[in-house]
């Protein structure tokens, strides 16, 4: 038994994660147990897509989505108390390791998962817009942009190379900008 808190991956029952979030937290409140459970984080990623607008147009949202569906992190202190009270929780079909064994997880994994970040973009271009590269080989080169990936964090620009030859390239959203004329 580790005095010490680490992370553990449980699995949930797909759409259940916010309910075995909530779940938790109020029976760490009910029982007390916060020195042993500690946190409680559910995968999350924001990502910038492209929706199709009745008039035909398209218009960039940003949305938080589950960066994996059926997992939620917890920091807690492995205790007898703690995995019972985690694993009968409604929702929760055990803890991630062989045979449904909690194996606990890094800091340094956790933080490799992206959970700790949010990647935010606000993008001021889209389709057909002319743009600067910013940052990058084809730094202050301009070009057109072609599409707009937001699901990889990409935007695939147009730029005229050297002979007047165009070519198409992508850019990490955020080694863009919109041109001001």
């Amino acid at each position: 038994m580790s005095e010490k808190a680490q992370w553990y991956v449980v699995h949930t029952y797909s759409g259940y994660e916010n309910k075995v979030a909530d779940n938790l937290h109020k029976i760490v409140d009910n029982r007390k147990l916060q020195d042993l459970i500690q946190e409680v984080r559910i995968p999350i990623e924001t990502v910038t897509e492209i929706k199709e607008k009745k008039d035909g147009s398209q218009e960039q949202v940003t949305v938080e989505r589950k960066a994996f569906p059926g997992y939620v992190l917890i920091k807690m202190v492995m205790t007898n108390e703690t995995w019972y009270a985690v694993r009968n929780v409604r929702g929760v079909t055990g803890f991630v390791g062989p045979d449904a064994k909690p194996v606990p997880i890094s800091d340094s994994e956790v933080e490799l998962l992206g959970f700790n970040e949010k990647k935010v973009f606000n993008l001021d271009y889209e389709v057909g817009d002319a743009v600067r590269i910013i940052d990058g080989m084809f730094e202050d080169s301009i070009g057109t942009v072609e599409e707009i990936l937001g699901e990889e964090g990409k935007v695939r620009v147009t730029l005229t190379m050297f002979g007047g030859r165009d070519q198409s390239i992508e850019f990490d959203l955020e080694q863009v900008e919109k041109m001001d004329f």
